[in-house]
């Protein structure tokens, strides 16, 4: 993400990341993002993941989850009619997180230490001010995790901090879609061991030790799980076997 915080330099899409707690469904989701949101003292949230990726002008920001309530629906078409196409932009270029001003409050992006760890928007476009963190994932499960108030306590470890998070909430999505597309038992016991244990940094000789197998027959299994899990090598495997649950 640009930066680092008690020596974890590891980035959003790591495997130390995809070991935190995952979420079974949606509504696991939801009051991580209620949490988030009285932690910067926040009003709203959305989250948007972007959709058309790869297809020239058809991008475009599909809201996931969001909090607007009664009176508040309006925000949603606000923010993506003022700033969509300036999200959109920003995500192909940078990971720091962007703020802005919102008439109800003129020096919101103004001030403070978190200056240097965002970029701002235009002020004024809408009426809130805000801040959206972006998360890139690949080629799914990029977007933006988005806070707006009238005012927002930030500083900087509050900004590295709620990344993170938003991080794993775009994590948690993507994972969610991808146990929905993948059969249960797609991996078999010797599979999921051998991964495991790849996951937790043991070479192929390693693993045949620990499990009383061959190394040919260690690459084989890790060989097929790679592909069951339409990835394209052993580390995108590992990832995607903590992310839909099969090791941890």
């Amino acid at each position: 993400m640009g930066y680092t915080r008690g020596g974890m330099a590891e980035g959003p899409g790591s495997i130390q990341y995809l070991r935190l707690q995952r979420a079974s469904s949606r509504s696991d989701i939801f009051p991580k993002l209620v949490a988030m949101q009285k932690n910067l003292k926040a009003r709203n949230f959305a989250v948007y993941r972007i959709a058309g990726a790869g297809l020239p002008n058809k991008r475009k920001l599909v809201c996931e989850l969001e909090n607007w309530g009664a009176g508040a629906q309006e925000c949603g078409t606000q923010l993506l009619n003022g700033y969509g196409d300036a999200l959109l932009d920003h995500i192909e270029l940078s990971l720091l997180p962007l703020v802005w001003n919102g008439s109800e409050n003129a020096s919101f992006a103004e001030a403070g230490e978190f200056t240097p760890l965002t970029r701002r928007l235009d002020s004024d476009v809408v009426p809130f001010s805000g801040i959206a963190f972006p998360v890139r994932l690949g080629a799914l499960g990029n977007g933006y995790v988005t806070f707006l108030a009238t005012a927002m306590e930030l500083a900087s470890d509050a900004i590295i901090d709620q990344h993170v998070r938003s991080c794993q909430v775009m994590m948690d999505l993507l994972a969610l879609d991808e146990r929905r597309s993948v059969p249960a038992e797609s991996l078999s016991e010797r599979e999921i061991a051998c991964l495991q244990l790849a996951g937790d940094g043991r070479i192929s000789e390693e693993i045949a030790e620990k499990l009383g197998l061959s190394v040919h027959t260690v690459n084989a299994y890790l060989g097929s799980a790679t592909i069951k899990l339409d990835s394209v090598n052993r580390i995108q495997a590992i990832a995607k076997a903590i992310r839909l649950g099969y090791i941890h």
